[in-house]
């Protein structure tokens, strides 16, 4: 399945931008009566054929429209703080893509390593592995927001924070909390940790402190520990 990303798509009849009708016409070598695959990003997934094989306006029509195509059975929202390299920060996007997310908060935090992004960059790396792990839904990825505000927005599910400050005490595995089907928020800090007035917010307002187990991890690497977690609970 050739995977094309089109959130504005007309129907029954469709023009790639240039950049993907190059691609369709040059690189795959797609020509009159081909099939390929459009996803508007909200869970129609559209059968289509090339009608048009023109390299800069290549155009399809719809032969076959999928709706809710493969729709996640749980709701995932992971917030995370931005690392300092952001390669590191992009790693985790398209592997939270793959594995299944539905929202995303870039979290900025007393001890944040990085405060802004480029979020048309990060937008493109979501993108890309939308395509490439052939989603129909594209996780919405929001503005560098304040751990504070997320913590006080309204949130209907269970709500989590991963830290490490010992003296908060009992943090149970994150495994053993998740429940299946639910719509869940997990905090995930920066390298050095939330502050602990951070950490006390959270739990006065409802977060339930969590580990991921024995070892300590980088943030992106807790944050796709974290996703994975939760998909492998709601699929088993």
């Amino acid at each position: 399945m050739q995977l094309f990303y089109a959130p504005e798509i007309s129907l029954p009849r469709y023009t790639l931008p240039e950049e993907e009708s190059k691609h369709c016409v040059r690189v795959l070598r797609m020509t009159v009566g081909d099939e390929l695959h459009l996803t508007d990003g909200k869970g129609n997934m559209h059968r289509c054929k090339v009608v048009v094989d023109n390299a800069k306006r290549c155009e399809v029509e719809v032969v076959e429209t999928i709706a809710e195509y493969e729709r996640m059975t749980y709701g995932l929202t992971m917030c995370v703080a931005p690392t300092k390299i952001i390669d590191r920060f992009e790693w985790f996007l398209e592997k939270a893509t793959e594995i299944g997310v539905s929202e995303v908060y870039p979290l900025e935090c007393d001890h944040s390593e990085r405060r802004q992004i480029k979020h048309e960059r990060e937008e493109k790396v979501i993108t890309a592995a939308v395509k490439q792990s052939l989603k129909a839904y594209h996780p919405t990825l929001h503005e560098m927001t304040s751990v504070r505000d997320i913590i006080k927005m309204d949130f209907e599910g269970e709500k989590y924070i991963a830290h490490c400050d010992g003296e908060f005490g009992e943090r149970p595995y994150l495994g053993k909390l998740v429940k299946k089907g639910a719509n869940t928020l997990i905090l995930i800090g920066p390298e050095g940790d939330f502050s602990k007035e951070e950490i006390n917010f959270a739990l006065e307002n409802g977060f339930k402190a969590i580990s991921l187990g024995r070892e300590r991890l980088r943030t992106e690497t807790a944050a796709v520990v974290a996703t994975t977690i939760v998909a492998t609970i709601n699929k088993l």
